[in-house]
């Protein structure tokens, strides 16, 4: 395998494929299985798990079959993305294998995601993939395979330190993706591998060009893989027709009724466009949802501010240490300064309290804690407390 893969790739001297592994023995004697979506990184993955000797296993979840969304550039694990991996796989001669998942993800995270919108909160139905199908299931084939490690394509970082294995943010801040992992547990996390944590994506489709992969210049995948046309309102009104209930878009402070909506799933916390509401003298947002009156409240930004939250389900990895924390609450949203109020982990709620009152902060939503570049847990945004 390896004099083979030596043929048709070229690593640059600064990647290592077999330290990027960690593994626990020589590679010739070890098993890797590779979760394999379809798209470059974690072709890239398997790519460098071949690299380094080991035996290497793809496995392919497909998770869902709607249409338009499994053909669309930036889907994941359906239709042309499991052709992809199976070519990958094929390209470096490893085994692939596709197992059948769209009844389980559709139970586990697409109905969950339409209840939540039903319920007037904001969902992230990634961070719920990777709680189920992503790794609890992967976790256990590999572990049925007799597999040394679970290796994905996630950029974010395994650190080994005197307490036990940590997570850590990507090296790459535009590619970090620590904030969909926050629930791994201390197991889960002894055994997965994450080898492009410390790679910029460019040197990932380089890596990728170097192999002869059909994935080198795929596009990304997208935040929300089964919607097609990023139109989610269309799948949460398909499966929760209630959804699509009109009613008023109410002034939060006057109570005076400023317009009608098609339905509170169109709308989430801290949203501005799409209210279709003029002549007010300053800008409106949405700050707050009220399902069982079919009501949207809009208001000045000033009320978007909070200055607390209570988090629910929490996860912890590793000791809470005694340093500054900051949190996270949303994907895109950079970290900022908190204290806990409470002990967070084994599905314990806690409150965060902001340094600063901090914006749209949604309900639905994950808060995620760091020390520093370290993941220390998180859990889900169950209310806030306004500034």
């Amino acid at each position: 395998m390896t004099e083979a893969l030596t043929d048709i790739a070229s690593l640059p001297e600064s990647v290592n494929a077999e330290a990027l592994f960690d593994l626990p023995r020589p590679a010739s004697q070890c098993r890797i299985v590779v979760a394999m979506s379809g798209g470059v990184d974690s072709s890239v993955v398997a790519a460098l798990a071949a690299q380094t000797g080991a035996e290497v296993i793809g496995i392919t979840l497909q998770l869902y079959d709607y249409g338009a969304a499994t053909g669309r550039k930036g889907a994941c694990c359906a239709g042309d993305d499991i052709r992809d991996a199976r070519q990958v796989a094929d390209r470096l001669g490893i085994a692939h294998y596709v197992f059948d998942h769209e009844s389980a993800f559709r139970e586990d995270v697409v109905e969950t995601f339409a209840d939540e919108y039903l319920a007037g909160r904001t969902p992230i139905p990634c961070i719920r993939c990777n709680m189920g199908p992503k790794f609890t299931d992967l976790f256990r084939m590999a572990r049925e395979l007799g597999a040394d490690c679970l290796a994905t394509g996630h950029y974010v970082r395994r650190v080994e330190a005197e307490h036990g294995v940590e997570l850590h943010r990507a090296l790459d801040p535009a590619r970090d993706q620590s904030y969909f992992l926050y629930a791994t547990t201390e197991e889960q996390l002894d055994y997965l591998r994450f080898p492009l944590g410390g790679l910029p994506k460019s040197q990932v489709r380089e890596i990728a060009e170097s192999f002869g992969l059909v994935v080198a210049a795929k596009p990304d995948s997208q935040d929300i893989c089964f919607v097609p046309d990023g139109d989610y309102a269309k799948i949460v009104k398909k499966m929760r027709p209630e959804g699509a209930r009109d009613g008023a878009i109410v002034h939060a402070e006057t109570g005076e009724e400023l317009g009608r909506h098609p339905g509170i799933i169109h709308y989430t916390v801290g949203q501005r466009r799409g209210l279709e509401i003029g002549g007010q003298p300053e800008p409106l947002y949405v700050v707050g949802l009220d399902p069982e009156k079919a009501e949207v409240r809009v208001g000045p930004k000033r009320l978007l501010a909070v200055v607390a939250a209570e988090v629910i389900e929490t996860n912890r990895i590793g000791p809470v240490p005694d340093v500054p924390l900051t949190a996270k609450v949303r994907s895109l949203a950079k970290p900022v300064p908190v204290t806990l109020e409470g002990a967070i982990g084994d599905g314990e709620t806690v409150s965060i309290r902001f340094a600063q009152p901090e914006f749209g902060v949604a309900p639905g939503q994950a808060a995620v804690i760091y020390a520093g570049e370290r993941v220390v847990g998180g859990g889900w945004i169950e209310a806030t407390q306004p500034a």
